[in-house]
Parts: C-alpha cells; sequence; structure tokens
C-alpha cells in the first residue's frame, strides 16, 4: 500500500506505555481475531472466545496471564509502567496507522454526504498491555476492538506482530484491513446498526446472539471492502495487497482460529464468520464499493 507521504489524521491518541490495570476486557468491544459484545456484560459466548483465545496464545508458548503481569521489559502487559519515548518503529508504525485512519475518513465523509448524512469520524487509541475504554478494561491478548460507547477504535500495534508471526498474515495491507474492519464497526453504530443489534440481543438465545454477531462481524468485513474499493481507485493498493487482506480474513475466521486451536470447530459457537465467509464478504465491498451490497442481514450469508 502507498501510505508514506499522505496526509495522517488528526484523530490518533497515543496511550502507549500508560497501562492502565489488569483486569480482564469487558463491556462490549466488537474485536480482532474473535471475541465480541455489545455495551451489557461479556455473556458466556464471549467468555468462550476468550478461553479459547487463552488456550491459543498457550499453544504458541504465550501465558496471557505472565504477560499481564509483565515488568513491561518489551513484552504487552507491562505492569502499569511507563515506557520512556517510542522506538523509531513504532513512531512509523504510529504513522501508518494515522495514515490509514485518515485514508478513512475520506472515504466514509464522501460516502455519507453522497447520501445526504454527516459522518462523525472516531478516535483510534493507540495502547501497550491494557487499556481503560467506556467499554471497560481490555487486554491486548483480545485483540483490536471498536468500543460504541465512546466511539473509538482501540488498537495495541503489537497486534499486527501477532498477525504475521501466529496467524500468517504479514502485509501492510492486512494491517490496513484490520483498521478498516473496525472502522466498519462505527459505521454501523453511527447507521443504527449496533445499537439495534444491542437491543435484539437482550432477548436472545446464545446460539442466536452468535448467528446474529457473525451478521454483524460480516458485515464490517465487507464495509472494510468498501473502503479498499475506493483507496484502490486512488491508485494506492500495489501488487498483491487485496491478497494480503484475503489471506489476513482467511486467518481469522471461526473454522480456522478453532481448527488451529483445538483441532475441531463448533459451527453453533461462531460469532465472526468462517474464513470462505469473511474472505467473501471483503471481496463483495471491495468488487462493488456499494453499501447496499453489504446487507448481511437478508439471506443467505
Amino acid at each position: 500500500m502507498l501510505w508514506k507521504g499522505r496526509r495522517q489524521s488528526g484523530n490518533v491518541q497515543d496511550a502507549r506505555g500508560q497501562g492502565g490495570g489488569g483486569r480482564m476486557p469487558g463491556g462490549g468491544g466488537f474485536r480482532i481475531p474473535v471475541g465480541r459484545g455489545g455495551g451489557g456484560g461479556l455473556g458466556i459466548g464471549g467468555i468462550i472466545i476468550l478461553v479459547i483465545l487463552y488456550f491459543a496464545l498457550r499453544s504458541c508458548g504465550i501465558d496471557p496471564l505472565s504477560e499481564m503481569s509483565s515488568d513491561g521489559s518489551g513484552v504487552p502487559g507491562g505492569g502499569g509502567q511507563v515506557t520512556q519515548g517510542a522506538s523509531p518503529a513504532n513512531d512509523e508504525m504510529k504513522q501508518f496507522v494515522s495514515t490509514v485512519l485518515a485514508e478513512t475518513e475520506d472515504v466514509w465523509n464522501g460516502v455519507f454526504q453522497a447520501e445526504g448524512q454527516t459522518y462523525k469520524e472516531p478516535s483510534l487509541v493507540l495502547f501497550s498491555g491494557q487499556i481503560s475504554s467506556a467499554c471497560g478494561y481490555a487486554s491486548s491478548a483480545a485483540g483490536p476492538f471498536y468500543c460504541p460507547n465512546d466511539q473509538k477504535v482501540y488498537l495495541d500495534t503489537s497486534f499486527f506482530t501477532e498477525l504475521e508471526r501466529r496467524f500468517g498474515a504479514a502485509g501492510d495491507f492486512a494491517q490496513a484491513y484490520v483498521i478498516a474492519h473496525e472502522v466498519g464497526h462505527h459505521v454501523q453504530n453511527l447507521i443504527g446498526v449496533l445499537p439495534k443489534f444491542n437491543q435484539m440481543r437482550q432477548q436472545m438465545s446464545e446460539a442466536e446472539s452468535n448467528r446474529m454477531s457473525v451478521m454483524v462481524e460480516l458485515q464490517a468485513d465487507c464495509f472494510a471492502g468498501v473502503w479498499g474499493h475506493f483507496t484502490d481507485q486512488k491508485g494506492l493498493l500495489e501488487k498483491g495487497d487485496v491478497d494480503e487482506a484475503l489471506n489476513a480474513a482467511r486467518q481469522i475466521g471461526d473454522d480456522t482460529l478453532q481448527k488451529r486451536t483445538q483441532g475441531y470447530v463448533v459451527p453453533e459457537s461462531f460469532n465472526h464468520g468462517t474464513s470462505e465467509q469473511r474472505q467473501r464478504w471483503f471481496a463483495r465491498g471491495f468488487e462493488s464499493g456499494k453499501l447496499s451490497d453489504c446487507d448481511t442481514f437478508s439471506g443467505q450469508i
């Protein structure tokens, strides 16, 4: 992705190195690669996903509990200690994140304006280890997430390292896809999808809630594809970029994650969508560039 030298968003808040407590995620962020929520408690489905994630990390040689209690020497967790300054790599990563966020702002401002609406830009908070949000405390182990309560995207950029090393999804456009997906949740919040989902799920069984969550997540993937469509029209994508995003979508599909972590899949527990579904809906948004083609709530997903 040709991102260097382009406008950077002023909506990025850098909270890296500030710590933020040691409690596990709660309160309803919409996350990558796994987990979900909606403004209330974590719920049984969310707890199951956290358990799966815990054992996934353990299988990779990472103990999330020890990471959270770390003394801050170069690993996520930080023990609440403040990191003195940022490395050049982190500085470049902040520039990258700020540029991608700016590109999402340009696209969604244009899309909303074409519909006679005003796009309210989200903030993106960079953190390390843990962070306190309006959706509760969150750990970097849970992945990037969007909190509808404060309309902010939260991102520990160490996730990008995990995305490459643990999940085999390298590339800057794979990283951009992650950001665009979370911004897709913000778009859903603005157009009323998330508030409606949060209201409906209170009366749903766990199985029904999981199925609806899949629809929500796949629509966010499709919205990420819509962003990619217009970014490509600007001439910013390079050969292989779309493949990077599709590979990332495949690696964080529920079926692929469950096969990796436990050796078998439990379809009724899916709450983000299969690898095939995530790839297909991203591709659909990318090919058309139309929000109307991202209706995951009618017909077969």
